[in-house]
């Protein structure tokens, strides 16, 4: 496979220019206008933030995309799927509520906002995966399946579990419905804390397989009876249930590079990422530590795995920043997010989502 191309534009701005117009030149220079958007829904995939987080991309930079898609006839809209932890995503009022806060609304961004996997989660589109390893058919959100191109929005910075979080984390993981989720974070079943349990019955209510059971006033999960959709994670009132979180770093990379494929095949894909506010871990942190390493820019590709590749190698480039968690722990080697987070290896997701063939780790370095 010859290397992909890969645009990038730093984040300098001199007067008469700024960085949404940059922006714009950038993902046109990389071929968006290539895609027949015309009456066609596009769906952007993004993360709107935790509440509480501030390194998550400033809704601006959505509306660049939106604007542009509009521009080309395109019906776009902002999404993303309910998270499987408890926080302000878990559901969509409160997904909803929480880009609102941070920023995002039809008003700012110009498009709607439809979150992925509906109200509680469960809105799910089943996608078979073709010569996967662990996931047979991927749990996608209905909303984000239904659309006739993808395009995805990524802010680049390091995640605890995979390294770290660009283009095909976005994709994989963020599109997973709330059992695709479980599906990748967890090789077993679902639990209930004892001590948060009120007994209330709504996981036994809400669940088609009879798992949740009460037992002296307290729900417990029968596993020979679930079959890991999540339902019951949703509809607790007291967040009693809690997925298990028992897969390794590996496998779930792996799995995240599964579920990646299912979105992507068969229909047009754009992907976008933003080097900048370099945090350590995850925007779905209610909070962000300090950046690792300075902004670098912003990159644009047909193809995410050489996108994500370019990205890292330019974050692994630049020298650390004082004050930071690296700076912290007197790293001087040449792999930050190792560095960041020694459990994980951000490479054997990219070598299976080469096998897969979503796209190619070798790449042409475009500079504008």
């Amino acid at each position: 496979m010859e290397p992909a191309k890969v645009y990038f534009t730093d984040m300098r701005a001199k007067g008469g220019d700024n960085l949404q117009q940059k922006l714009t030149r950038l993902i046109k220079k990389a071929g968006i206008g290539n895609i027949d958007f015309h009456n066609k829904y596009a769906a952007i995939k993004i993360h709107f933030g935790e509440p509480g987080n501030l390194a998550y991309l400033r809704p601006n930079y959505a509306k660049t995309v939106v604007d542009v898609i509009k521009e080309l006839g395109g019906k776009p809209f902002l999404t993303d799927c309910n998270t499987l932890y408890v926080g302000g995503r878990k559901n969509a009022l409160d997904h909803i509520e929480s880009a609102y806060i941070n920023g995002f609304s039809p008003f700012s961004t110009g498009c709607h906002i439809l979150i992925g996997d509906g109200l509680k989660g469960t809105d799910e589109a089943l996608v078979p995966v073709e010569g996967g390893d662990y996931v047979t058919e991927a749990k996608i959100g209905r909303a984000i399946m239904d659309a006739d191109i993808f395009i995805s929005l990524n802010h680049f910075k390091g995640h605890e579990l995979t390294g770290f979080g660009g283009a095909l984390k976005n994709i994989g993981m963020g599109c997973g419905s709330r059992a695709g989720k479980m599906e990748m974070h967890s090789s077993g079943k679902p639990f209930v804390s004892q001590d948060a349990c009120i007994g209330c019955g709504k996981c036994a209510q809400i669940c088609a397989h009879g798992a949740p059971q009460i037992e002296n006033k307290k729900a417990y999960i029968d596993h020979a009876r679930c079959v890991g959709c999540g339902r019951c994670i949703g509809v607790c009132p007291r967040d009693a249930v809690c997925p298990a979180s028992d897969e390794s770093n590996d496998i779930l990379n792996k799995k995240m590079m599964e579920y990646s494929k299912a979105v992507l095949q068969g229909r047009p894909h754009f992907h976008i990422s933003l080097v900048v506010d370099v945090s350590p871990f995850c925007d779905c942190h209610g909070e962000n530590d300090a950046a690792i390493v300075p902004d670098v820019g912003m990159f644009a590709s047909f193809d995410p795995v050489a996108l994500d590749v370019a990205c890292a190698d330019a974050v692994n480039r630049q020298p650390i920043l004082g004050g930071s968690l690296l700076a912290e722990r007197d790293h001087t080697g040449h792999d930050h997010f190792g560095a960041v987070s020694p459990d994980t290896n951000w490479k054997v997701g990219i070598r299976h989502a080469v096998k897969l063939g979503i796209g190619t780790d070798q790449y042409e370095l475009i500079s504008l």
